[in-house]
């Protein structure tokens, strides 16, 4: 099983309206990079949720309930979705500042690449968000 982190500014895609819809496709990703990130998704892969720009906190956990195809909000053909479902919300939202505060996360992509959209995570780093948010 391979860890990932996605972001969502809340006003766009949040994490309750997630919850309401129960799925959706993971669409809007335009940077290459985070876009190889959306392929490496296999199904049942978990994923943190993170709030962006208003919050800056991880708030949930999904999984990958289906693997990349088209994005269908585009025709051309370079970008991918991916499906994701939500697992559980956080007791306690993690912040961005308790994140860079952990030693043991000082190396997170989510530190290292802050505008990256997708990203992966070692299991360690989603145990140790996931401990923090208990």
């Amino acid at each position: 099983m391979n860890y990932w982190l996605v972001k969502s500014e809340p006003f766009k895609y949040s994490w309750e309206q997630f919850n309401k819809d129960g799925r959706t496709f993971w669409d809007g990703v335009r940077n290459y990079q985070a876009r190889n990130n959306l392929k490496a998704m296999k199904e049942g892969d978990l994923v943190m949720f993170y709030h962006s720009n208003e919050g800056k906190h991880v708030v949930g956990i999904a999984k990958v309930v289906k693997e990349f195809y088209q994005d269908p909000t585009t025709e051309d053909t370079n970008w991918v979705v991916v499906d994701l479902a939500p697992v559980e919300t956080l007791k306690n939202p993690v912040t961005l500042e308790t994140i860079k505060n952990d030693p043991f996360l000082k190396d997170i992509s989510l530190v290292r690449q802050g505008r990256l959209s997708v990203m992966p995570l070692k299991q360690n780093e989603f145990d140790r968000i996931i401990e923090l948010g208990s």
